[in-house]
């Protein structure tokens, strides 16, 4: 397939180097191999005090080579592209696959599920900003957040990134697919105080286009705001209440369901739902889908990570788990196909209602507003859910005042299925997409 190149990588060399990589498993016996090469340059700024605090430039490669004698299977990762390193990394993969076990699941994908004709991707737009004009801005932002309000105290980071990068993957059944996508982001972590009190907080913007940033000024504010609003933050007392999640942490809930329906967690029987098809795992309404091929969407892929072709796909409908997400490995160990994510999902997304969030608070009326989590007190293989946090309390639908040092927990299983109504206040800043969830009761550990 011919590619438009919008960046600075050299193409035909890499297609080079993944031929050369491929020539050289067969030469050593392979009777199979694959060859991943993820190239990435660009560079971040952080601003402090009204100058640069930190310049770092990156430039990097990485190469995955997977051989197969049969059913066995070695591999090997290097980023020296000189002909000798390429020589010895196929060679150490080869020598690796001579002494593993056989597994029947190990193997190429078959070829009528590669991505010989995949669609051309809207993914590419580099920013042209230098490194000054990233200072300038990143200075500008930690102004105006700072002349927001007498309480803003410092900024802890203001940082402006961009990097352009470049995917390609390719196999000895001639399959050879690559594709460029950017990456940029404005980011203002801020501390507020007022009397001995100290609170933090931030606002960020990210986008495959630099047009689609919010602007410097946007983010102060909103990085400034949020933290002024939660200083004066208490202790709630241990209660069962209603509960939001507004739309950024709602997607750590669906990523955790997005994890439990992974192959590699089914066949290692290290999910809570596994043996869940076609059963009920939410009300009725929700609907969760995967888009690959979404113009400018972070998670869009024309391929996965075994080169097979993305699609849509529908993981839940009417709240029924309709299937899995597996790549070719862990299809073949559960006994299935492939759903073309290896790797990942690919704009997991939640079908949104009819509400923003204020509307949400005054249908809560009242209950916890989840704004900010900590810790990873998730277990996929139980559903066993504890995560510390920090919001709002919410009476009459309106904010009554921050809280902190509270936990809320329960079970994933129970928690799904309490989901009230989705918003429609779609975060697009990541893979997940989702609006605020309301759940309608957890449990909230606080004070005694």
């Amino acid at each position: 397939m011919k590619m438009i190149n919008k960046l600075s990588f050299d193409i035909n060399k890499l297609q080079e180097i993944s031929q050369d990589i491929l020539h050289e498993a067969a030469r050593l016996g392979a009777s199979q191999a694959e060859v991943g090469i993820g190239t990435n340059k660009g560079f971040s700024i952080g601003a402090r005090g009204g100058d640069v605090e930190t310049v770092e430039y990156h430039q990097d490669k990485t190469v995955d080579v997977t051989v197969f004698f049969g059913k066995r299977m070695g591999s090997a990762r290097f980023s020296d592209l000189t002909g000798d390193a390429i020589r010895a990394a196929v060679e150490a993969a080869c020598h690796i696959a001579k002494f593993t076990d056989e597994d029947p699941a190990a193997g190429l994908a078959d070829k009528s599920e590669l991505a010989f004709h995949y669609p051309p991707m809207d993914l590419a737009y580099p920013w042209g900003i230098s490194v000054e004009e990233a200072i300038t801005l990143a200075c500008q932002c930690e102004q105006e957040a700072l002349a927001y309000d007498k309480r803003i105290m410092s900024a802890e980071d203001i940082r402006i990134a961009t990097i352009e990068a470049f995917g390609l993957h390719a196999n000895s059944y001639g399959f050879m697919g690559c594709f460029p996508y950017t990456r940029h982001e404005i980011s203002c972590v801020l501390i507020a105080k007022e009397n001995n009190e100290m609170q933090r907080d931030y606002s960020y913007t990210t986008a495959c286009d630099a047009n689609e940033l919010e602007s410097v000024s946007l983010i102060a504010k909103q990085a400034a705001e949020k933290s002024i609003r939660r200083l004066g933050a208490r202790r709630l007392s241990t209660m069962k209440t209603p509960v939001i999640y507004i739309a950024e942490e709602a997607r750590g809930l669906l990523g955790s369901f997005a994890a439990a329906i992974q192959g590699g967690s089914l066949y290692r029987k290290a999910s809570f739902l596994l043996d869940h098809l076609n059963k009920k795992i939410f009300p009725d309404f929700i609907h969760i889908e995967e888009q690959p091929h979404l113009p400018r969407a972070l998670g869009s892929a024309p391929f996965d990570d075994d080169g097979v072709a993305t699609r849509p796909n529908v993981f839940i409908e009417n709240g029924v788990l309709q299937q899995y997400s597996l790549g070719v490995y862990s299809a073949r160990k559960l006994g299935m196909k492939t759903t073309g994510n290896a790797g990942g999902m690919h704009n997991f997304i939640i079908r949104p209602g009819t509400k923003d969030l204020a509307a949400l608070l005054k249908t809560m009326d009242k209950g916890l507003l989840i704004t900010e989590m900590m810790g990873q007190g998730v277990n996929l293989v139980t559903g066993d859910y504890s995560r510390g946090v920090t919001g709002f309390w919410i009476e009459h639908g309106d904010i009554q005042y921050p809280v902190h040092e509270i936990t809320v927990a329960g079970k994933l299983q129970d928690i799904y299925k309490k989901i009230v109504e989705v918003g429609n206040d779609i975060d697009v800043r990541g893979n997940i997409r989702t609006g605020s969830l309301f759940i309608e009761e957890m449990m909230v550990a606080g004070a005694e």
